[in-house]
């Protein structure tokens, strides 16, 4: 089971952010990514939003960093980790427009790149795009499917859909992977069918451990109806992790204790059908985020 982080500082919403993020920027950033490669994880991750409205500022915040500028930022300053879209809203910008950034994106960081996508929420910023907001899931099948081939190795990719029609448009230089993964995030019922049958793998918008093998079910179900076939990337969000007995209040939702134990518990998402987890760790500096990633990575993950 391989094991990734979804990257402080570059979104702080109020529902996971750790104060000492409030004052943080690029240094720390580089600094915890690398770290992260050190360790081993399996990817970093950014998210995407390209502007909050004011009544859901208080609570998501405004600060959320490009998706692709940070990850493109973070490749030159790692040298292993894969880079993960948790999630972009592809939905929001044209596909050629999509596939020209994330295609450079995988091209300078040799094959590095994982894009997660997903429908999105905040009706706001369809609005201000001129984004059908209401058929928003429609809009990002089609997306999907476009992206399929303009991320492919063709050159001079073609799609023809309802939304959007394209050939004859060169567009280099074209990725460095045969075959770009997409995982697909979301919990709903159409997420978990969208991610089935048009992704390589689904990142879960946080279903607690009860949820997630009745989830996964329905996706082998789904895949071997529609006799879809290839590699697939069951995903996780952890509980918040403290490796250690914390000197602080970390929340009871917090996973804490000797490594052994973390190990323990984190394996049964394994015997779930669980492919990669994302953890998210407590803490409250740079430093001490640093030091349970090295932790993390020295201790727990070789028991995974």
């Amino acid at each position: 089971m391989s094991y990734g982080i979804q990257l402080p500082v570059q979104s702080q919403s109020t529902l996971y952010t750790e104060p000492w993020e409030a004052a943080a920027g690029p240094d720390d950033l580089v600094a915890i990514a690398r770290a992260a490669d050190r360790a081993g994880f399996s990817y970093v991750a950014c998210c995407d939003h390209v502007a909050i409205p004011r009544r859901l500022a208080p609570a998501m915040s405004t600060v959320w960093y490009d998706p692709v500028a940070t990850l493109a930022f973070l490749a030159a300053a790692t040298g292993h980790v894969r880079l993960l879209s948790h999630v972009a809203v592809v939905g929001l910008r044209h596909p050629l427009l999509t596939a020209k950034q994330y295609a450079t994106l995988d091209h300078l960081s040799g094959g590095r790149l994982i894009l997660g996508v997903g429908a999105g929420h905040v009706e706001e910023e369809f609005s201000a795009l001129g984004v059908d907001f209401q058929h928003r899931g429609a809009v990002l099948d089609e997306t999907i499917d476009a992206l399929r081939a303009a991320l492919g190795p063709d050159e001079f990719p073609e799609h023809h859909g309802k939304l959007y029609d394209f050939e004859g448009l060169g567009q280099r230089p074209r990725p460095a992977q045969e075959r770009v993964p997409v995982w697909v995030g979301g919990s709903s019922p159409a997420a978990v069918r969208r991610a089935a049958l048009k992704g390589d793998g689904w990142l879960p918008q946080g279903d607690p451990r009860d949820r997630l093998p009745a989830q996964i079910a329905r996706i082998r179900q789904l895949r071997q109806e529609a006799g879809v076939e290839g590699p697939f990337t069951v995903g996780a969000i952890a509980e918040p992790l403290y490796v250690g007995t914390p000197a602080w209040d970390v929340g009871r939702r917090t996973l804490t204790g000797p490594p052994d134990a973390l190990a323990e518990s984190l394996r049964a998402y394994r015997a779930m059908g669980v492919d990669q987890i994302q953890v998210r760790f407590r803490s409250r500096s740079r430093s001490e985020l640093i030091d349970q990633i090295a932790a993390f990575g020295a201790d727990i993950a070789p028991h995974l």
